[in-house]
């Protein structure tokens, strides 16, 4: 009685008051351990129980095995068996039952298939048994063929049969099936079933049958309970209908039924119909914003709305937290590029001896592909994935190939892709997009055509990786059959982002007449990116009246974005028209839009180091402006002159010729020349576009020099190398 009613201590206290305790004493002890999750105790006990010289009954070890099972402790559970054996308790069925019931839940299907095999009596229990340990292992093809003979054997069907089945077919979206069961519920009677009904309400919902998981909904009347307005809620969330999905959280509040933490896990990914904050505070007044499931669930919502520091407070609250809340609050910061704040979390996680998983790994190393993270860090999280026997894992393979792509170094990210032993969609579009971005577009076409040989399903990802390889290289004709190939081939809808793509490829190769005819066919009206695009091509190619359109459209889109503004007035200086760049920047102004000063940085000795242009800030300032005028006289010598058209302001030409010397690359460059021995490969990263006029200086520096150098401005990735670089000055 004490046990049943979870008052565990008074139970034992009976129990070691009682002058002569038997098996039936102890079997009741033991199972009132077992119920009340006590799983630790329940084997020192049966040991204790041995010792004092009394003999286990099968009901003793029904409820040993049970807690054996729950604690994943097989390794007694076999020897256990052993005993059982010895015992002559094999044949009892339900002993046998809990044997096959602790295999399955080790994952141990074989065993518990001779365990199985060997039964001369087998109850429905035993069939369920195997039923639902095989689905749960997904071993599915084994479940159906057991299903199949407890049908030929003549065994009844319960309610414990057709569960796990429905969520085979939930988990594999097989319709047919789902509807041939449903008709079996309906031919036994079970069709009043409130577990079942919800079953099939969640197998319906995942085989894009919203209207009949509705209709069965709708049939349970007073049986409708929170965990089948929570199936509902996520049915339609799944089948993207985020509206209704929100209407049923609400009218579900006004029904007066109670949302649980599935509830509430399930309704906040309905962003935006919902608001974080609005549910949070919910969760809170009814006391779940603790729960480990509900906590992260918002922690998450805030990731997605870019909210890190509300996500740090819900990820604090939560009470016991799992790998799956630490493997959240990572992929927030590593969303927002924050790679100090997730390897501070990585770290404490790791203090607390949570052991992290192929996802914590690669939330880590994701953050770590940020331009502003030390290079050094993503190659030791890499080598800790190694070690931990997880850098196989698809996840994490993909964002080491990501992370190598973006840092610049191109080579290690190819070695990653070909030591995959599985390779995903993702991992193929990582490869494709590296390679793009770093102008090697013969080798992203290459990996295309291997994924194309292979018969991998292509995305719409795929295909921007493809055509902004062609854009990079001036491959236009390539890059028009590939957008074909899409479309044509793939039945792909190009997107905002591939139409930007190839608008990208014509104004490249100054083919602005056709960019404009992409434009004007895309079935939606053209964002900020496209016109960005067009406007940044209109800046090269010097064309007044399609820049000042692009930069129209795209004002009236981000009229903050000082881009647009920067770009605009360029223009209008580059044609020597002062008047119009003087009104633009005039305009800046009312609007108080601040053009964004270019930085540049570089990292020496683990430290990272930034430059503006003009920067006289760094304690090496004298020894970099040094290095400068060296550079300048042997630059000179080489028969160089610098392009003063990149500078656009209305002064002369020698003031023009000091700025373009003191851009914040060629700062970061003199300092990295003087920090670092010679012949060390120097990398720079820079917020702005580099200018026409650097990169001819980069390339000659590193013929001086003998120095390769890797430059990532916002465009691309350029690499110097010997007086050349891999643009092929198509930048």
């Amino acid at each position: 009685m004490y046990m049943k009613t979870e008052n565990v201590e008074d139970g034992r206290r009976v129990f070691d008051h009682m002058g002569e305790r038997n098996v039936v004493s102890w079997t009741s002890l033991l199972g009132g351990y077992a119920q009340n999750g006590m799983n630790e105790e329940v084997l020192e006990l049966f040991l204790t129980m041995q010792m004092e010289g009394i003999k286990p009954n099968p009901y003793t070890f029904a409820a040993v095995l049970g807690a054996l099972a729950s604690e994943g402790m097989v390794e007694k559970g076999v020897q256990v068996h052993c005993l059982i054996v010895k015992l002559g308790f094999k044949t009892v069925t339900f002993v046998s039952n809990s044997l096959i019931s602790m295999y399955l839940r080790s994952g141990m299907g074989k065993d518990a298939r001779l365990v199985f095999d060997g039964m001369a009596t087998k109850n429905a229990v035993t069939w369920n048994c195997m039923i639902s340990g095989f689905v749960t292992n997904g071993l599915d093809f084994a479940a159906l063929e057991t299903f199949y003979d407890m049908r030929l054997a003549g065994v009844k069907f319960t309610q414990m049969t057709f569960i796990p089945l429905i969520k085979l077919c939930a988990n594999r979206k097989e319709l047919g099936f789902t509807r041939q069961l449903h008709c079996r519920v309906l031919k036994d009677g079970f069709n009043f079933d409130p577990k079942i009904k919800t079953a099939l309400m969640v197998a319906y919902s995942k085989c894009s049958e919203i209207n009949d998981a509705f209709k069965l909904f709708s049939t349970m009347h007073e049986a409708q309970n929170v965990v089948s307005w929570t199936a509902m809620i996520s049915g339609h969330l799944q089948n993207g209908e985020i509206q209704e999905a929100v209407k049923l959280f609400c009218l579900m509040n006004k029904e007066g039924v109670k949302p649980n933490d599935f509830t509430y896990s399930t309704i906040l990914t309905a962003q935006p119909a919902v608001s974080p904050f609005q549910i949070h505070a919910q969760a809170i007044k009814a006391n779940y914003e603790k729960s480990p499931s509900v906590g992260t669930a918002i922690l998450d919502a805030y990731v997605k709305l870019g909210n890190i520091e509300e996500a740090a407070k819900a990820f604090e609250q939560i009470d016991e937290r799992d790998i799956v809340a630490w493997s959240a609050m990572l992929a927030g910061y590593a969303q927002i590029g924050d790679s100090e704040g997730a390897t501070n979390i990585f770290m404490q996680l790791v203090k607390e001896g949570i052991k992290p998983n192929e996802f914590t790994f690669s939330s880590v190393i994701n953050a770590c592909a940020s331009p502003t993270a030390p290079f050094e860090q993503g190659k030791q999280f890499h080598a800790w994935s190694i070690k931990s026997k997880l850098s196989d894992a698809l996840c994490v393979c993909s964002a080491l190939i990501t992370m190598y792509a973006k840092r610049g170094n191109i080579d290690n990210a190819y070695q990653v892709f070909r030591r995959q032993q599985e390779r995903d969609l993702t991992s193929w579009n990582s490869m494709i997009s590296g390679y793009a971005q770093h102008g090697h577009a013969k080798k992203a076409l290459e990996i295309f055509e291997e994924m194309r040989r292979e018969n991998m399903e292509m995305d719409d990802i795929t295909f921007i990786g493809v055509i902004s390889a062609c854009s990079h290289a001036g491959l236009v004709d390539e890059g028009e059959r590939y957008f074909n190939v899409m479309i044509e081939k793939h039945r792909i809808s190009p997107t905002m982002q591939l139409y930007s793509c190839m608008v990208d490829l014509y104004s490249r190769a100054g083919m602005l007449d056709k960019a404009m005819d992409i434009i004007n066919m895309m079935p939606f009206p053209a964002g900020a990116t496209v016109w960005r695009t067009l406007l940044a091509a209109s800046r090269v190619h010097c064309h007044l009246e399609l820049g000042k359109l692009a930069a129209e459209q795209l004002i009236s889109l981000q009229p903050q974005d000082s881009a647009a503004y920067v770009l605009l007035s360029n223009i209008y200086a580059a044609a020597g028209n002062w008047h119009e760049r003087r009104n633009v920047r005039k305009l800046m102004d009312q609007r108080k839009v601040k053009k964004e000063a270019g930085y540049s940085w570089i990292e020496v000795k683990n430290k990272t180091h930034s430059f503006l242009a003009s920067d006289h800030s760094h304690p090496m300032s004298y020894q970099i402006y040094s290095k400068l005028d060296e550079l300048k006289m042997r630059l000179k010598d080489m028969g160089y002159q610098p392009d003063t058209d990149h500078v656009l302001q209305d002064i002369a030409d020698e003031d023009k010729e000091t700025i373009l010397s003191q851009h914040s690359e060629r700062l970061a460059i003199a300092f990295g020349l003087i920090a670092t021995p010679p012949r060390t490969a120097l990398q720079i990263v820079k917020n702005l576009r580099v200018c026409g006029d650097c990169h001819t200086v980069i390339k000659l520096i590193s013929l001086i020099e003998g120095r390769d150098i890797v430059v990532r401005d916002t465009n691309r990735f350029h690499h110097f190398k010997a007086g050349s670089c891999c643009c092929g000055d198509y930048w």
